[in-house]
C-alpha cells in the first residue's frame, strides 16, 4: 500500500477533517467583483430593452443592434448630472453635433456602443431618428 500524507489526501478531496469541508476550496471561494457590463439590445421593435438598468459607478453599458435597423444612443445632455460626461454613439461632444451628424454615430446590425459611467445619477437617451418612442434612462447608483 502506498503510503500518503494527510495533506494530499485532503488536498485530492478524499479525506474530510471534524468541521472542515471535503469541497475544493477555489469552487467555494467568494469570487471578487469589479466593474460590470450591462447589455441593452436595441430592436427592430424601436425599442431599448431593458429600457431602464441600473448600475454601479465604474459600470459599463454595452448597446448592441440585435435586428436589422441602425440605430443610435444620444444622452440628452441637459438632464445630464452634474459634472458627468456626455455620451453619444460616433463620440460626438455634444447632443447638438450627434443631431447634426446623423447617420454617423449610428450602430448596424450586429454592432455594439460601450459607455462607462463615473458619476451618479440618472441618465436619460435617446435613438435619433425614432426618438418620438425610443428612449432609456441608466440610473447610476
Amino acid at each position: 500500500m502506498q503510503r500518503r500524507t494527510l495533506l494530499q489526501l485532503v488536498g485530492a478531496g478524499t479525506v474530510g477533517l471534524a468541521g472542515c469541508s471535503d469541497a475544493d476550496p477555489a469552487a467555494t471561494a467568494t469570487p471578487t467583483t469589479g466593474p460590470a457590463e450591462v447589455l441593452v439590445e436595441m430592436t427592430d421593435s424601436l425599442k431599448f430593452v431593458p429600457e431602464t438598468v441600473e448600475i454601479g459607478v465604474g459600470d459599463t453599458v454595452v448597446w448592441e443592434t440585435v435586428g436589422s435597423v441602425a440605430h443610435s444612443v444620444t444622452a440628452y445632455e441637459s438632464d445630464l448630472p452634474e459634472g458627468a460626461a456626455f455620451f453619444a454613439s460616433g463620440e460626438f461632444d455634444t447632443e447638438s453635433a450627434a443631431r447634426g451628424s446623423y447617420p454617423d454615430g449610428s450602430v448596424g446590425p450586429g454592432e455594439t456602443y460601450a459607455h462607462t459611467f463615473e458619476t451618479p445619477g440618472e441618465y436619460p437617451y435617446f435613438c435619433i431618428p425614432h426618438e418620438s418612442g425610443m428612449v432609456g434612462t441608466v440610473v447610476v447608483e
